[in-house]
């Protein structure tokens, strides 16, 4: 299988077969997380991954033959211990991805090391005993300070116990979202394996929110692993004498894509400290941190004047602010950000919830790419429905 037959997962998804979408969604997390380390798969296991996806193969077979592969391989290139261990977590990770067992716990953190570095590592699922540092790019070439390695276990302990208690019931979206970064984070940044810690996060991270009923959007962990890392040693570094403090901003923007559907610019070179001019995020691609709460309530009210009294009842929607988005909308093809400058708002959240949600569940408006809601290039326009809607209003003018 050459580079340009790798698989196509987006053509499972869209299959819409749900074994394989599961299976296509975990290999996709599974072969993309290598890049935090810089690591690429050979074209045995993206055929291997690919009868799995097909059910041709169960995981464990899979596993297998990728194993037997290394045993009798009897030549060797450079780089080819990297590959080794790219395609043996890789097989290993989509394992754990395509189970659901889960154990919040400190053994379990360890179970997950183990299970994804089982075969690679000696020390897999072991916790160092010495201390560690390591060059970051993007400190250009400083450090994160890590737990010490004699409190390891009761510093994870600790984290996970104030996790366990923490109530989300009353919890606004916003805050949400940032406390599961700032939690995320600081499991991180004990960094209890001498190697594999942000593999292993990312893997804890998608098994815990599927366990507190969150609709991970695992696209991110495959198309974004480094971002996720890049992000995570900002969030933990300061420098007081450099005038750097901790900037979780970067972690946040990630898990709001994650977790809320946000199309929040993710880029590396936007992180490195002190950057050249040109590697600067544009004012353009800013968004407001730390979204104000903002009752839906005190949203402006965007209905059109002059509302025609004649509509048919049939043709109304249950939220009548949907309206204000068709006659935003309209004949056109309109990204979110577009929507909210026409609209005049600033809270994304809120006008998630109260204009767009609404307006895609009673399907007057639906996504240009419905099966990858974080596409890039992602565009609103109105449904059959919607148009016979605008239609009536602009008629009646």
């Amino acid at each position: 299988m050459s580079e340009e037959q790798y698989i196509n997962f987006d053509e499972y998804i869209r299959q819409g077969e749900p074994q394989k979408k599961a299976r296509a969604d975990a290999w996709r997390v599974a072969i993309g997380l290598q890049a935090v380390d810089g690591l690429k798969t050979s074209a045995y296991l993206q055929e291997t991954a690919r009868r799995n996806i097909e059910g041709d193969i169960t995981i464990d077979e899979a596993k297998e033959l990728v194993n037997q592969y290394y045993i009798k391989k009897t030549t060797h290139d450079e780089g080819d211990a990297n590959v080794e261990e790219a395609d043996k977590v890789s097989t290993n990770i989509s394992k754990l991805l395509q189970t659901d067992s889960f154990t919040y716990s400190v053994a379990g953190f360890a179970a997950i090391h183990r299970a994804i570095f089982n075969g690679v590592f000696k020390h897999a699922g072991r916790f160092r005993d010495y201390d560690i540092t390591k060059k970051e790019w993007v400190l250009r070439g400083d450090t994160v300070f890590y737990a010490h390695w004699e409190d390891l276990q009761m510093t994870l302990q600790y984290d996970l116990d104030q996790e366990w208690q923490f109530d989300y019931k009353s919890l606004e979206k916003n805050r949400l979202v940032e406390h599961i970064a700032k939690f995320v984070s600081g499991l991180w940044q004990i960094h209890p394996f001498g190697e594999g810690n942000t593999r292993t996060t990312a893997i804890f991270t998608i098994k815990y929110l599927r366990s507190l009923g969150f609709d991970v959007n695992n696209d991110l962990f495959e198309q974004h692993s480094w971002y996720f890392r890049n992000a995570l040693v900002r969030a933990n570094y300061r420098n007081v004498a450099k005038g750097i403090d901790y900037e979780p901003v970067f972690l946040v923007r990630f898990f709001r894509n994650l977790l809320l559907g946000e199309e929040n610019t993710l880029k590396n070179r936007y992180m490195i400290i002190d950057p050249p001019e040109e590697w600067k995020m544009p004012e353009t691609e800013q968004i407001p941190d730390n979204l104000p709460d903002k009752s839906p309530d005190n949203l402006p009210d965007k209905l059109p004047d002059n509302l025609p009294d004649n509509l048919p009842d049939k043709l109304l929607p249950k939220n009548m602010k949907i309206i204000s988005l068709l006659m935003v909308v309209g004949l056109k093809e309109m990204s979110i950000k577009e929507m909210l400058e026409h609209l005049g708002l600033k809270n994304r959240e809120s006008f998630m919830e109260v204009y767009l949600n609404p307006a895609l569940k009673e399907k007057y408006v639906r996504m240009r790419y419905p099966d990858k809601p974080n596409h890039p290039r992602q565009k609103y326009l109105l449904t059959t429905k919607g148009t016979v809607l605008y239609n009536e209003i602009i008629s009646s003018h």
